[in-house]
């Protein structure tokens, strides 16, 4: 693989990992104006499925018979694996409602440690020392950059539950997207699985909205968190993660922690400590040890 591809694939997932994680800042600025749980995940996942229909669309245009066509086991595996995405929405729209955004993409980035767990029961086999270690720093940053011990301010358990419940179904995502009907184009695996979280994201909705929905929403907020929430980051990781490998892809993606916490610190003025940017370096380091081949080639 050339060097040049490496970059090119560099940029587009620390493109894809910035997008997303401006997210939540958005979503907390429409929580400021009045808008509900409801209206924006719904508003998300119809717009997005919309941009990805297009996309589909294009794809089939473009390259006529070329294209793999998802079987009906392929779509029911897709639509249920993709339930745990829009729980994942759900989950950590919830606790940024609760929390500050700061907090909540931290908590969202336990799946640092979720996933060597899951990994860990799934494969029936201790994790490496590597792994054990670099949980030990995520745990300890985490600790840091949540505050806990200095905070004066008492954080909200619904937001602190809401965030680990956000990471649980993130790193459930996260292992099925890699595994299910992986022969089909990512445009359609991305379309099945918003399909199978437009399900829970609905039926939330359906129980949860008890004031008449807001269409502004669509014009207002809609378009943005379908852009930067369900089109354009899976695009441009589908994109580059095949050009770094999933060991540097997982490193540059890394990048979405410092971002998110900038934009809440820039736009909604929420205050970040000296330590709690140390927390966010130790996660971040955590992600980069967790990923580095240390043995040296023979």
């Amino acid at each position: 693989m050339s060097q040049n591809n490496v970059l090119k694939g560099v940029f587009f997932v620390a493109l894809g990992a910035t997008t997303y994680g401006m997210l939540a800042t958005f979503v907390k600025m429409a929580y400021s104006e009045g808008y509900t749980t409801a209206e924006v995940t719904t508003s998300q996942f119809i717009l997005g499925i919309i941009g990805i229909l297009l996309i589909n669309t294009f794809q089939k245009i473009k390259h006529k018979d070329n294209v793999v066509k998802a079987t009906p086991k392929n779509i029911f595996s897709l639509m249920l694996a993709g339930t745990s995405l829009g729980m994942t929405s759900l989950f950590y729209y919830l606790a940024v409602k609760f929390i500050p955004v700061s907090i909540g993409i931290v908590l969202l980035m336990q799946t640092v440690w979720m996933g060597v767990l899951l990994e860990m029961i799934l494969e029936k086999k201790l994790p490496s020392k590597q792994k054990v270690f670099a949980v030990c720093i995520v745990l300890i940053g985490t600790v840091l950059a949540t505050n806990i011990i200095h905070n004066d301010i008492a954080l909200d358990w619904r937001g602190l539950v809401w965030g680990i419940m956000a990471a649980a179904s993130f790193t459930t995502t996260m292992f099925t997207a890699n595994r299910v009907a992986t022969e089909i184009s990512s445009a359609q695996r991305s379309l099945y699985m918003l399909l199978g979280g437009a399900v829970i994201v609905f039926t939330f909705a359906f129980f949860t909205q008890v004031t008449p929905f807001n269409l502004a929403i669509f014009l207002k907020w809609g378009i943005v968190l379908s852009l930067f929430g369900t089109i354009i980051p899976p695009m441009l990781m589908n994109i580059g993660f095949p050009l770094t490998g999933i060991g540097l892809g997982s490193i540059v993606s890394a990048l979405e922690l410092p971002v998110s916490v900038m934009m809440a610190y820039v736009l909604l003025d929420e205050k970040v400590i000296f330590l709690q940017w140390v927390g966010i370096l130790l996660i971040i380091l955590a992600i980069i040890i967790m990923n580095v081949n240390f043995k040296r080639k023979k």
